[in-house]
């Protein structure tokens, strides 16, 4: 089993930068494709990227392809989305992931969720 606690969210002007990490406990970290996912008010959740195991795969949701970029350090047990050029609409709750199977941008092949973290976007 792994834990997830996410960190890094906050409050950034249309344009700028946010860092998001997400840090596991357990063994097995490296064993885990990991996922990134966002939650905005009134809306479903959806995919934003994921990562295998290795690092060596890496996805993103054509939203924001070329604007984020997902990583994974399986010593330190994190994984991070690098967001930059942030719109007003990428403002939401994200949420960190792991799946024991292979990843992909569908919320039900994911295990662990972490609690979240806010990412706001202004104008």
């Amino acid at each position: 089993q792994v834990q997830l606690v996410e960190s890094g969210g906050g409050l950034v002007q249309a344009g700028g930068s946010l860092r998001l990490s997400c840090a596991a406990s357990g063994r097995t970290f490296s064993s885990y494709g990991m996922g990134w996912f966002r939650q905005a008010p009134g809306k479903e959740r959806e995919f934003v990227a994921a990562i295998s195991w290795s690092g060596r795969n890496t996805y993103h949701a054509d939203s924001v392809k070329g604007r984020f970029t997902i990583s994974r350090d399986n010593a330190k047990k994190t994984v991070s989305l690098q967001m930059n050029s942030l719109k007003p609409e990428d403002t939401a709750v994200y949420y960190c992931a792991a799946s024991t199977r292979a990843v992909g941008a569908a919320t039900d092949e994911y295990d662990y969720w972490g609690q979240g973290t806010q990412v706001t976007v202004s104008s």
